[in-house]
């Protein structure tokens, strides 16, 4: 099965003991759903600013940006919104 991990709270302007907690809620959820099989995709807000943060859990296989993207490649353009995001995603998970 798959599940989709959206944390409204990540979304929102948090900072330092506020965010790491959130990440380690997330890291546990995450971990705890593959451990039962689950594959765990992660969307809903994520941005160029956080998704980074996502992106570094190994149990995430699936980042659902779309929204996103769609919306900063009115401002940007499609191909650099995504080269962009690829660029932030790929940083973290090397």
């Amino acid at each position: 099965g798959v599940r989709d991990a959206h944390d409204p709270h990540l979304t929102s302007p948090l900072q330092g003991e506020g965010l790491m907690s959130e990440l380690n809620r997330i890291t546990n959820a995450a971990e705890l759903a593959d451990s039962l099989g689950l594959e765990v995709h992660a969307g809903h807000g994520l941005n160029y600013d956080n998704v980074g943060a996502i992106a570094v859990i190994p149990q995430i296989k699936e980042l659902n940006i779309g929204h996103f993207l769609m919306g900063e490649a009115m401002f940007i353009g499609l191909e650099p919104a995504i080269k962009k995001m690829r660029k932030m995603m790929d940083r973290t998970r090397t």
